[in-house]
């Protein structure tokens, strides 16, 4: 039987109050987990459990040298948003490590970048019922045009904690 994680719990109590609540909430407690997204600031928008959709606005300091939001903070932003949605399904005593990251910068960003990873039923059922392994999680990364500038891959392994 899996362990209790408690992050899954939070969600799911948060989930409960309106959307502006929920997201306040739920950013605050992973900026706080996740310092460079907190330096980023980096917003935790939604998420049901399979889905979670995460924005990263536009400013100073995540831009590159022409304006758009910077290739190192796009990769943050896929990586946070498919580790995210790995923790909250992990049993507690899980530890979620990204083992890959592939990432093609095809277009250039324009505005705000939105990334909404994606777990599958199957995939759930993997973590909670394999001591350890590996996963694909699906990732989406758009601009404020709806363009995906960057196509990621994120392979993401879990163990046992010690």
């Amino acid at each position: 039987m899996p362990v209790s994680n408690p992050l899954r719990k939070f969600v799911d109590k948060i989930n409960h109050y309106p959307a502006p609540i929920s997201t306040f909430l739920m950013t605050k407690v992973f900026r706080h987990k996740v310092k460079l997204a907190g330096t980023t600031s980096i917003e935790v928008l939604a998420t049901d459990g399979l889905q979670v959709e995460f924005r990263l606005k536009n400013r100073k300091k995540v831009q590159n040298h022409i304006g758009s939001v910077h290739a190192a903070a796009m990769a943050l932003l896929a990586e946070s948003a498919t580790g995210f949605i790995v923790g909250i399904n992990l049993p507690g005593d899980k530890l979620p490590l990204i083992k890959c990251m592939n990432l093609n910068y095809v277009k250039r960003a324009t505005g705000d970048m939105t990334a909404v990873a994606t777990l599958t039923h199957e995939q759930v059922t993997l973590l909670n019922q394999q001591d350890k392994g590996e996963i694909n999680v699906q990732i989406k990364v758009t601009d404020a045009n709806g363009i995906e500038p960057v196509e990621c891959e994120m392979i993401w392994a879990w163990v046992p904690k010690r």
